[in-house]
């Protein structure tokens, strides 16, 4: 993991947790389509072309921190890959001894030992360990640098000439094209004034509730949403709350798990646990009820992160409201009589996105 930064990046969704093997599954497949696709990918290359990974600052929230591994075909079936070090990163965002740790052990040379690798951790190896490679940089993306899946990470395929190559997806992660390490100051103006058009031409509100509907197979107009404009999706004895905020543009997630809990030592620490097996989002006590939250970036706004954050959540939810409720007692939103008890839009606020 990266050193501790302003949001919090845990390594797993409750992995060790036997009832939320359907999504431990998803997750894990997830990352072996990714692998396969960039094993299979390296291979095809021609010499001088070159792939760039990153994670996508504006959904994993590591602001101007960019982790990114890249990798190079040289001559001869030889390819150079390398991966950020700590100098290429800003304050607060910077890896601890155990990250730099778990580089070197899953073969990452320290900056300045491969020739001309500068402040990156370097690599080098041949075209018929593509799988080999492929599985050194997935590991990296996602147990260094703290991507949950690969649906939060960007890429771009550039020949010897830097021109763009067409391939085939690597996974779920997103082809862009335009995002390049090289950017100046300049260039990104741009591309924001770019982002912020298309938003500002489809709202995104329209765009969330879009993406809510065609997961709930139903039309926008039949979403079930109460008087403070929240989404409401059942899961089983659990609700999930989908909510836009206009400043700054975010989208929330969250589940009211359990109301009229008592506060106690015990249950902060059984959160401070649980929360500490998610890869994005959080579980904490506020007054005496227990939230659930996935906060989704508004801006540039990628659909498959609020896809995954209502995955995350609905699985969630309606494990947890059971399992926390035989511990702690309280209420869950649908009692045995499948009654809804009243939600307090305020009570959630509290600490939501510390």
């Amino acid at each position: 993991m990266t050193a501790d930064t302003t949001g919090e990046q845990p390594e797993g969704i409750l992995l060790d947790e036997p009832t939320n093997s359907d999504l431990r599954v998803k997750v894990t497949e997830a990352w072996r389509e990714f692998a396969g696709a960039l094993a299979r990918l390296v291979p095809e290359l021609s010499p001088g072309a070159h792939v760039d990974v990153t994670l996508d600052p504006t959904a994993s929230g590591t602001g101007t921190a960019v982790y990114s591994v890249s990798m190079r075909l040289l001559d001869d079936g030889v390819v150079e890959a390398l991966a950020v070090g700590n100098a290429e990163l800003p304050e607060g965002y910077r890896m601890d001894r155990a990250a730099v740790a778990d580089l070197v052990a899953l073969g990452w040379s320290p900056p300045g030992v491969l020739p001309d690798s500068g402040d990156s951790f370097g690599l080098r190896t041949t075209v018929d360990q593509a799988g080999r490679l492929a599985t050194i940089v997935s590991r990296t993306l996602r147990d260094v640098y703290g991507a949950p899946h690969p649906a939060f990470l960007v890429y771009l395929v550039h020949d010897i000439d830097d021109e763009p190559i067409d391939t085939v997806p690597l996974g779920t992660a997103r082809h862009e094209p335009s995002l390049e390490a090289g950017l100046n100051l300049d260039d990104l103006e741009g591309a924001a004034a770019l982002a912020t058009a298309a938003e500002e031409a489809i709202p995104l509100a329209e765009r969330v509730r879009t993406v809510v509907a065609t997961m709930s197979k139903t039309t926008v107009d039949q979403l079930q949403e109460d008087a403070d404009g929240d989404i409401g999706i059942r899961a089983g004895s659990a609700m999930v709350f989908v909510r836009v905020r206009d400043n700054p543009p975010l989208v929330d997630v969250f589940s009211p798990i359990l109301t009229e809990v008592e506060p106690t030592e015990q249950l902060y620490v059984k959160l401070s646990e649980l929360t500490n097996r998610m890869p994005i989002g959080r579980l904490y006590c506020a007054q005496d009820t227990v939230w659930a939250s996935v906060p989704v970036f508004g801006r540039n706004f990628q659909a498959a992160h609020l896809m995954l954050a209502v995955q995350v959540m609905t699985g969630l939810a309606d494990e947890l409201d059971d399992r926390l409720h035989g511990e702690f007692g309280g209420k869950r939103f649908f009692g045995e009589s499948d009654k809804p008890i009243s939600k307090d839009p305020t009570d959630h606020r509290t600490g939501m996105y510390i």
